[in-house]
């Protein structure tokens, strides 16, 4: 499946990851070189305003099976949604709300086949993007009442340079995997994390705030 994204940020970046390990083509649009070169080279970016039809056209908006609008602007994510759909006839079109109180314009009329809440576990992304074989596993773990939770290393973080080992993972709880430049990994004990990684836990107890202290 291709996709396309519009934003290289914190859901940007971890979308593209997580798709990317699930074997789809992806391409990232972002006006932030920066942002970009992040990434790393396993990903198609393009620098521009995704708001531009120029823009999403020359990232191959015509061959897209799925586009993501995850700017961190409302209006910019409803304008890369409308064109999406109506220029360019993308069969799902997702995009992010970072203000609830616009949430109720991120529907059909917009072109949003799916409004994704800023605060929204990656999961649900998952499920919604339509052919990604590997959503049914995590959606049977959702039903069973077990929670994928996913955090960020970065250079601050009280978990970068130590090993799995070190931590006090929480009881109930499984550090499932890592993403490290768009690869991921099954994480021993000895696996020491870096700024950059993107960590997937599964856990019956831990909250959000439980995972975030146990590494941030």
């Amino acid at each position: 499946m291709r996709v396309l994204i519009a934003g290289a940020g914190r859901l940007g970046e971890q979308a593209a990851h997580l798709l990317a390990a699930t074997g789809h083509e992806i391409t990232v649009v972002d006006q932030d070189q920066h942002r970009l070169d992040q990434l790393g080279e396993r990903y198609h970016a393009v620098r521009g305003d995704a708001c531009e039809p120029a823009v999403l056209e020359t990232a191959g908006a015509l061959r897209t099976d799925l586009m993501l609008a995850a700017t961190g602007e409302d209006e910019d994510n409803l304008v890369i949604a409308l064109l999406a759909k109506r220029q360019f006839a993308v069969r799902r079109v997702l995009a992010r709300t970072n203000d609830p109180d616009n949430a109720w314009l991120f529907d059909r009329r917009w072109g949003v086949d799916v409004a994704l809440p800023s605060a929204a576990p990656l999961v649900s992304l998952l499920e919604e993007a339509a052919d990604v074989t590997d959503t049914v596993a995590l959606m049977r773990l959702s039903a069973a009442g077990v929670e994928l939770i996913e955090t960020r290393i970065a250079e601050t973080s009280a978990a970068a340079g130590r090993r799995l080992a070190d931590l006090a993972v929480p009881p109930g709880t499984v550090v499932a995997a890592v993403v490290r430049e768009g690869q991921p990994s099954v994480p021993g004990p000895d696996h020491r994390f870096r700024p950059g990684d993107t960590v997937l836990v599964v856990s019956v107890r831990a909250t959000e705030s439980d995972v975030h202290d146990l590494f941030q």
